[in-house]
């Protein structure tokens, strides 16, 4: 399996990104990465003894954070980013995965790999914890602001496979993301969803409010990627808040040390689930090839679980089994 890695995106590229690929197939060697981006830059992180599952594919263009997305795509095409998602598309590799510029990824996938037959607009599925030791696949995170109705319900259907494929989840339980639980809430975007889920070959469980999705109300949360977004942020928001508070109360005062030492256990396994990095990348749904978006603060620890994620998610043929699911979907309804 060849898995490209766009070495050049991300906030701590491409130190992190080079050493979570070196950590990645160290722990997996049936798997190549492929680094792409300024050969040089790369180089100067690699230790002698590097793998010889270790590729390097030079460009000479990276995307900025700031960029703006679509203009970037077309006028940087010899970018790491881009580069990287047109070797998925010729098949050169398997997978794409970026921690850079979450838009230009969106644009690159649209341009070069193509949407699914029977997809619109694919969405960026993301993992929310939750208290029963497992995720929420959440989607849309933040691919398209806008959505229509039929958009959330492709949503939940890629998001329902994904969950059951990848994350071993049997018949998972799929939620609309609102304002209340009763089916008459929210604006005019879930009224209308409401009933196409409801009748939808899914285990549909009804509306969820935000403050239940980390109790594990449902394992696939569908909203529009504006919703998404801000719920994510809050959530990574809350989690670092927390996090910052109880290290401070817990280095405040002798006593308070003593009594962390003996909580450390329950503490690291409980900031361990918590942590963006555990889970790896989030997969963009619906193209045609697959492109993995790892955090854009992405350490080595979170480069290295992105590849896992990537090479299950190949491994698993999901694109392959959602295509499937939408083309049964679309003769039922003919």
């Amino acid at each position: 399996m060849r898995i490209a890695v766009d070495a050049m995106g991300g906030d701590h590229a491409p130190r992190s990104t080079v050493l979570g690929a070196i950590a990645a197939v160290k722990e997996n060697p049936s798997i190549t990465v492929v680094l792409v981006g300024d050969e040089q830059a790369i180089r100067s992180h690699l230790p002698q003894d590097t793998p010889v599952n270790i590729e390097i594919v030079h460009t000479s263009e990276v995307i900025q954070t700031d960029d703006e997305p679509v203009r970037a795509v077309r006028r940087k095409k010899n970018s790491s980013l881009v580069v990287s998602v047109e070797m998925a598309r010729e098949k050169i590799v398997d997978a794409a995965i970026s921690a850079g510029n979450t838009g230009a990824l969106m644009t690159a996938g649209l341009l070069y790999a193509g949407r699914m037959e029977g997809i619109e607009r694919p969405a960026l599925a993301a993992f929310i914890p939750n208290v029963k030791g497992r995720v929420t696949l959440t989607l849309d995170v933040g691919a398209n602001m806008d959505a229509k109705p039929h958009h959330l319900l492709q949503y939940a259907v890629m998001g329902s496979l994904y969950a059951e494929s990848v994350l071993g989840f049997e018949r998972p339980k799929v939620g609309l993301l609102n304002v209340g639980t009763e089916e008459g809430k929210g604006n005019e975007l879930t009224k209308a969803v409401f009933p196409l889920l409801k009748v939808a070959d899914l285990n549909f469980v009804g509306n969820v409010e935000a403050r239940d999705v980390m109790q594990g109300a449902c394992d696939v949360l569908v909203c529009d990627g504006f919703v998404g977004n801000v719920l994510l942020k809050a959530v990574e928001g809350a989690a670092s808040t927390i996090f910052s508070q109880l290290k401070q109360e817990f280095t405040s005062s002798l006593i308070n040390k003593v009594g962390a030492a003996i909580l450390k256990p329950g503490l690291s396994r409980f900031k361990k689930r918590m942590d963006y990095a555990e889970y790896g990348g989030a997969p963009l749904l619906g193209l045609r090839s697959p492109v993995i978006k790892a955090h854009g603060s992405s350490d080595e620890k979170a480069i290295k679980n992105a590849i896992a994620s990537a090479a299950r998610y190949v491994g698993q043929d999901v694109n392959g089994i959602i295509q499937q699911a939408l083309q049964k979907n679309k003769r039922e309804s003919e």
